[in-house]
């Protein structure tokens, strides 16, 4: 599996060799392999007139390009805010209630990531081709596909340390914008230009793949919870900033997210969470490895509401963290 930024080929239809013998390479003789594209058609084609675009076909001819769109900036934005909002009302009728939710569209951008990623690893495990995907600058909805991808097909990535690895690769370093994307929040009168709830989106994923099976996942809801708080609020500086650059270097214009030498001057949060008695607190008590790839459904009945989030300060999770801690418990003693 492969990531990438879109192709500068521009309304001139510019051409880069290095590029071509890049993706050439990858392929043997005969091989095929498929082009993800997390924009439309249409999306793509106007990327052009900007200096962007998509790789032709006549210079890329063993790779298909499949086009895939996914929401990424204000409608994704605008979808979490009317979600945060609905589940929020508590004096709606059911009625109102369930039209309020179908019209926010959460669920339905769950579903896109979902069946995109599903592609992916289905062009990978049946089609045993290589996958290309990109967006645009491929820090989005690029990262958001490929690690999914690799939850669904890698058993190594469903374990703790395996999933905070992943988040470091497909995130952290791929240079997802953090800051950009988090620097508010749902409740925020602002509507920042660039701000979009990506990560969340990832973590509502990874939480539906949870729940559809329940004992492939070495980590329970509340590390996705808690990597939740932590993207928009924290004491720690492992979600500060853009991208590496920022990270390591002074950057005196930026806002006080954007922290100088972040590595040196901070705490990690993968430090904390590993601490033999937090660790403990994160562990699902059901796990028992499995080495096949997870499948999940992504018919409209089997993508459920994220209530342990989502509806988390308008009632008490307290009997369900004593089921967990007696659950757990048992699977101790056994």
């Amino acid at each position: 599996m492969l990531r990438s930024s879109q192709p500068l080929t521009g309304p001139n239809r510019k051409r880069c060799r290095e590029d071509e013998m890049l993706l050439g390479s990858v392929l043997d003789e005969g091989e095929r392999g498929f082009i993800i594209d997390t924009r439309s058609a249409q999306a793509a084609k106007q990327a052009r007139m900007t200096g962007g675009g998509t790789e032709p076909k006549s210079s890329y001819p063993q790779w298909k390009r499949l086009h895939r769109p996914l929401e990424r900036g204000r409608p994704l934005q605008e979808s979490f805010i009317k979600l945060v909002e609905a589940c929020n009302d508590t004096s709606v009728s059911m009625d109102r209630w369930l039209s309020r939710l179908e019209s926010s569209r959460w669920l339905s951008h769950v579903k896109a990531a979902l069946s995109t990623a599903c592609l992916a690893a289905q062009c990978m495990d049946r089609e045993e081709a290589s996958v290309l995907v990109h967006g645009a600058e491929g820090t989005d909805t690029t990262l958001l596909v490929t690690a999914l991808a690799q939850v669904i097909l890698d058993p190594s990535c469903r374990t703790l340390g395996g999933f905070q690895g992943l988040l470091e690769r497909e995130w952290i370093e791929a240079g997802h914008p953090f800051h950009l994307r988090c620097a508010r929040s749902a409740y925020s009168h602002a509507r920042l230009k660039q701000e979009a709830p990506l990560f969340l989106l990832f973590l509502d994923c990874v939480w539906q793949l949870n729940r559809q099976f329940p004992f492939s996942l070495e980590f329970s809801e509340r590390l996705l919870l808690t990597l939740f708080d932590n993207a928009y609020a924290s004491a720690y500086g492992t979600f500060l900033c853009n991208n590496e650059k920022e990270r390591r270097r002074n950057a005196p214009r930026l806002s006080h997210r954007c922290l100088c030498k972040v590595k040196e001057s901070t705490h990690s949060l993968w430090a904390w969470l590993n601490q033999p008695g937090e660790k403990k607190k994160y562990l699902n008590p059901l796990y028992s490895h499995n080495a096949l790839v997870i499948w999940p459904s992504v018919e409209p009945q089997s993508i459920q509401l994220w209530q342990g989030l989502f509806s988390r300060w308008i009632r008490s999770s307290q009997y369900l963290e004593e089921a967990w801690a007696e659950i757990q418990r048992l699977a101790e003693g056994n």
